[in-house]
């Protein structure tokens, strides 16, 4: 155990780490803490009070009180260099193999993500922590067991950001004064400690995506987090810069005001699709006008993701902030040339409407997928002889709330309700082994799409919604698919691997969320109770 400054850290520390959390670390961690815990913990108070009028009938619309900052002329601060080409990003968990391959990968900018593709065992958080310095100073290794091959840094990498959980998670291993500390100021804390100094000396300096926020208020806490973390640090207050995920229905309506609030941190914005479709499902909740069809046919072609994606071409663009597009989760397939092309095709496909709509950049969950983004987005920058597109003002889009809300067409079908029972309940096994970013049929699999899994058959069967064959969705049907699927998760794995992995406490968690009277804010909460 190691403590300071009443900041206790609950559990033996993985080899290296101790200098990751020395005392100076842990005292800004728990400084941090201290000063703004409290204002954390109100706003999601506010979050709750927010939902209950959702509940209760309340439509989310644009605020009238800060109308004065979305139609005034303003713009953020300036960007350094290192962030004006942006237009393929990668992202991926802490593990040393993938930083090294996904800083190798020709992506312009490796995210590094603390969050929905990292599962937070103690382990995970803290060596994650590590390998992001030993990243930083390029000395990062990794070997592969047999000793066959091992993993260096190309002299040419992609510039690192860096994901640090949402303000909903506590860190349990890390207590102040006998309660949990933040997550966010745990995961940021602990990075800019150990490498903000190390990025401003070689020209660099600390670049962050900001996950899961729901107003400017909480950009707000997160602009004097920064704030007062640079001032402890002694950095030039501005250095660090952040970009947010809009990836929350509320937050759809606070653009503008989220880039205000951050407006000397902030680089950008990104249409974090699969977490607002979660979102969207979550917040209407108790409204069955307002039930999604099938996950697989909820695309960006959409109107309320159109317009979603479009508002914030807009609204980064007036403001000189990057609007970054979303992401593409299909993975190369090994094996079925057909299937591969189809694969490969709805990449492409995705990655030209970004570039031609006026994105500045998009992600990738892959490195083979790289260069098809690349070329995508080559076509339009290269063509224009720019590395972004922050000249494309798109004053031809309107967007109004009504366009934010309009619920999708579409039918709910048995294999709808198949995949999702047997991709949650894979996906929440692996998360539960440590594992937070899954290949799973041929996709890239994270907590945003296991919770558009978990929400959607929620919302199927509290509303009693009929499957496209005329079978009402009702926890007897959901109970008896999920054990067929069950069943065939097994076959799948094997008997040794379906015993040694833990895909029945995962049923078991799963259906005890679906099944729930009221559905659980987040999945990763309940299943963090498990660690």
């Amino acid at each position: 155990m190691n403590k300071t400054s009443s900041l206790c850290l609950l559990g033996t520390l993985p080899v290296g780490c101790d200098e990751i959390f020395r005392p100076a670390v842990l005292n800004l961690i728990a400084d941090l803490e201290r000063r703004f815990g409290s204002r954390r913990r109100e706003l999601l108070e506010l979050r709750v009070e927010r939902q209950e009028r959702i509940d209760a009938g309340e439509l989310p619309n644009f605020l009238e009180e800060t109308r004065h900052i979305r139609e005034s002329d303003w713009t953020i601060a300036r960007l350094p260099r290192e962030l004006r080409d942006r237009r393929v990003e990668i992202t991926g968990p802490v593990d040393r193999k993938m930083i090294i391959n996904a800083l190798n990968s020709g992506a312009k900018v490796f995210m590094a993500d603390l969050e929905d593709s990292n599962s937070p065992t103690f382990g995970n958080v803290t060596e994650g922590q590590l390998n992001l310095r030993d990243a930083v100073q390029g000395t990062i290794t990794f070997e592969k067991a047999d000793g066959s091959k091992v993993y260096r840094l190309a002299p040419e990498i992609a510039t690192l950001m860096v994901r640090p959980r949402g303000w909903h998670l506590d860190e349990k291993h890390a207590q102040l004064d006998g309660e949990s500390v933040s997550a966010s100021l745990f995961d940021f804390a602990a990075f800019m400690a150990n490498n903000a100094a190390a990025l401003i000396a070689k020209g660099s300096a600390p670049y962050f995506y900001l996950p899961k926020l729901e107003s400017h208020l909480e950009a707000r806490l997160w602009n004097d987090v920064i704030t007062a973390t640079e001032q402890a640090l002694g950095l030039e207050v501005g250095v660090t810069k952040v970009t947010v995920l809009i990836e929350t229905l509320p937050a759809a309506f606070e653009m503008d005001e989220i880039i205000y609030e951050l407006r000397d941190h902030i680089a950008g914005l990104n249409c974090g699709r699969w977490d607002y479709i979660f979102s969207f499902i979550k917040r209407f909740r108790s409204d069955e006008n307002f039930v999604l069809p099938d996950r697989a046919s909820v695309g960006m072609d959409r109107r309320f993701l159109a317009s979603y994606s479009q508002l914030l071409i807009k609204t980064c663009h007036r403001r000189g902030a990057f609007a970054m597009g979303g992401m593409a989760a299909q993975i190369p397939i090994k094996g079925d040339e057909a299937a591969n092309e189809t694969a490969m095709g709805k990449v492409r496909e995705d990655k030209r409407r970004e570039a031609e709509n006026g994105h500045d950049g998009t992600w990738v969950a892959h490195p083979g997928l790289v260069p098809i983004a690349l070329e995508e987005f080559a076509k339009v920058l290269d063509a224009k002889g720019v590395t972004n597109q922050l000249h494309v003002m798109r004053e031809d889009v309107s967007v109004t709330a009504e366009d934010l809300l309009a619920v999708p067409k579409g039918e709910i079908t048995e294999t709808g309700l198949r995949q999702n029972l047997n991709v949650g309940v894979r996906y929440l096994a692996a998360w539960l082994g440590g594992a937070g970013c899954v290949p799973i049929f041929n996709l890239m699999e994270d907590a945003a799409t296991a919770e558009i899994s978990r929400t959607q058959v929620w919302q199927w069967m509290h509303h009693h919604k009929q499957l496209a064959c005329g079978q009402e969705v009702t926890p007897e049907l959901v109970a008896r698919i999920q054990a067929e699927e069950l069943g065939k998760i097994r076959a799948d794995v094997g008997d040794a691997a379906f015993e040694s992995g833990h895909f029945t406490k995962a049923a078991g968690l799963f259906q005890e969320l679906i099944e729930a009277p009221e559905l659980r804010e987040f999945l990763t909460l309940a299943a963090y109770e498990q660690f």
